[in-house]
Formats: structure tokens, sequence, C-alpha cells
């Protein structure tokens, strides 16, 4: 089997690359070892968090200014979100009415100060509201609010609604997507790459793009290549419907916190609360969900109501825990590997939001040899020191 490119990895970022290098005119296989957008990419809350989140403000300045180094991306990503249920013609469930980020003592409000001052050096338009006019914006916020960090853009989307539309976009442009099939082999040929699968038979192609989240470096690792992506396990709390009440994505400066209510009327409740990952003989199996902890899920709650007291009286529906894939610096890898000419790799960092954003960026890199926004502080080959034999 012959293609331009073959796609490993069936989430989100697969899917959207698969789509827009079928747009461009490649033959394109999608490679998925079990079924499009059943992890990462299916089990996140959904947020369009363009804002530094806490955990990018938790450890000092010096982490933040690290961090601000992916909003190039963060404001083409804000663009793009507006124009894609147009692009892709179906309803995303994508809702960009604005985003809060709360303070509730005079230390975090001088945390937000920092955060914003960054963050507008790097074009990014925030406005600092204070406690009365937060309310006057969100009625519904809680009395115990000082100040707020105030983004327009941000929103929410459905992501069991995005990589599926991708899909079927890339398919309506003739590419092949094949689910239930595991890349177990990586080898450089004659100017091109034969990749093994299982089931068979192998793949012959121009190019590789391993999107697979937190397999990413297993599948790397089949080219020799090494990558240190590690996962990190989250929790999720969903509520009864409710009668529209959250207008707005809602994050807290100072604690883990992200909220919003979904098309359906529940209000989905999240922020990087910790799960606990399965390990097997001391390392992280990757193939088993997390385990949730009760104090995650008590202490997101707890936090969601002292900002929205109104959400006491609802139930929780459901709680469900994820993985998602970070490196040692925080920043994406996004890019061509210089030992292994035509493998290229795009994960890591905020993966739903910036994801369409990755994915087309990377496919002009693939097929063009450039991007028209300049990807370069996010190539994996700033860690080619862990490859060097």
């Amino acid at each position: 089997m012959q293609r331009d490119v073959a796609v490993i990895g069936g989430g989100l970022l697969g899917t959207a690359a698969a789509y827009y290098l079928a747009r461009a005119g490649a033959d394109v296989l999608l490679l998925e070892k079990d079924q499009l957008n059943c992890h990462a990419s299916g089990q996140n809350a959904g947020s369009l968090h363009f804002q530094l989140e806490f955990r990018m403000v938790e450890h000092g300045d010096d982490l933040t200014e690290a961090f601000a180094r992916t909003l190039p991306l963060v404001l083409e990503a804000q663009r793009g979100w507006g124009e894609l249920e147009r692009e892709l013609e179906t309803d995303l469930e994508v809702i960009q009415a604005g985003g809060l980020m709360l303070v509730e003592t005079r230390e975090q409000q001088e945390v937000l100060s920092r955060k914003q001052a960054i963050e507008r050096r790097w074009g990014l338009r925030t406005e600092l509201l204070t406690g009365d006019e937060a309310r006057s914006l969100a009625p519904y916020l809680s009395q115990s609010v000082r100040a707020a960090g105030w983004c327009p853009d941000e929103g929410h989307a459905n992501p069991r609604l995005i990589a599926p539309a991708f899909a079927r976009a890339a398919l309506r442009l003739g590419a092949e997507i094949r689910a239930g099939t595991r890349a177990v082999g990586l080898a450089r040929r004659s100017g091109g790459w034969r990749v093994s699968v299982e089931p068979g038979p192998e793949i012959q192609a121009e190019s590789v793009l391993v999107t697979a989240g937190i397999w990413t470096g297993q599948v790397t690792a089949l080219a020799d290549v090494r990558l240190p992506v590690i996962p990190v396990g989250l929790s999720m709390l969903a509520t009864e419907t409710a009668a529209p009440l959250i207008g707005h994505l809602v994050q807290h400066v100072g604690y883990r916190l992200s909220l919003k209510q979904a098309h359906d009327g529940n209000v989905l409740i999240g922020g990087g609360w910790a799960s606990k990952l399965i390990q097997r003989r001391g390392v992280v199996d990757l193939e088993r969900r997390p385990e949730l902890r009760l104090e995650s899920l008590a202490g997101n709650a707890s936090t969601a109501c002292r900002a929205v007291p109104a959400i006491r009286s609802l139930a929780v529906l459901r709680a469900w825990s994820g993985v998602a894939a970070v490196t040692a610096d925080q920043l994406p890898l996004l890019g061509e590997l210089r030992r292994r000419p035509g493998l290229f790799v795009a994960a890591c960092g905020p993966g739903f939001t910036l994801g369409p954003t990755y994915a087309r960026l990377v496919s002009q890199l693939v097929l063009a040899g450039r991007s028209e926004l300049a990807i370069d502080a996010y190539s994996p080959n700033r860690f080619a020191h862990l490859n060097v034999v």
C-alpha cells in the first residue's frame, strides 16, 4: 500500500491532520489502534483555554514565561475555532462567549496582574475586571470574587463531535481511515517509510506523522527515537442538566478549576485534578484508564461550588478520568525529527484547544517544508540529546 502520508493516531490531532493533508491533495492513510476519538481527545471537558491557566502560573514567573511561548499558537487558535463549524459544515457546539479567570485574594490578584502583563506582551487581549464588574457580567459568581481576568474569545466545544467531524471531512476528500490497526514497526526505506501494522498489510509512505498522544514516545521508539512524553492522569465531573446558568468558561488563578455549562445543560467541572495512573512492574500502563481519587473529586467540586454557589444543589451524574500528554519543558512537540527525515510529530501541550492549529501547521510542514506560522520553537529536535547513540 503506497501513500503520500501515513498518520498514526486517530484523536483530534490525527483526524484534523488527515483532513488538512487531504485538503491539500495528499493521499493520506490514518491508522488508529483502537477507535477514533476514544482516548484523550474524547475524554476531556472541551474547554477552549486561551488565557494562561493556573497550572502555568502556580510555579512562578519563570515557568509562566516558558508557557507563554505557546501564545502565538493560541492567537492562531482563537481565529481558527471561530471558523471551524463553517469549514467542516457541521454543528460542533462551539461557544466563544468569553472566559473569566477568578481572583479571591490580594496575592492572587498580583499573580493575575503579572500573568496579564505577559499575555499582553505576546498579543493576547485580556482585561482586568473588579469583582462587581465580573458579577455584573456573570451574576452567578460568588461574592468572594475580588477580581477577574476577562478574555472575550474563550469558550468551549463538544469533544465528542470535533474529531469525528474532521474524520468525515477527511473521508470526503479521499483519505482512508483504518481503525483497529496498530503500528508495530517503522523503517526508513528508499526515500520513504515502511510502516508495519497489525493486522497487515504493511504500508509504504513518503512521510509519517505521529499524532499518538501519550503513545507518541512508544511510536517514535519504533524508529529508534526517544522523546520525553509524560502521561498525566486527570479527573472530571459532570452534573445533571440545569436551566441556563453559566454562560462563560470559568477558571481560577489560585486553584485548579475549569467550569462551564455544556450545550445540553450539564455543568462540566475540571481543571487538572489528579487521577491515579496504573503501574505494572513500575511502569505506567498506558492501556489502562487511571483510577479516580475521591480527594480530587471532592476538592474539585468544593472549588467549583465556592466559585459558583448555585451549582451546590446539582447532583453529580458522572465522574471520569483521562490522560494528558506533556513534555519535560511543557511545550508541544511539532515538527520533523532531524535523525529520521520524513518522520514528523505533533503532540503534547493543550491538545484540545490547540489541536486543529497543530494539525494545520504540521500538515503544511509535511507537504511544503514550512508552515505559515513559525513553529521552530516547538521542534522535537530540542530533545536530540536524548538520542546521542
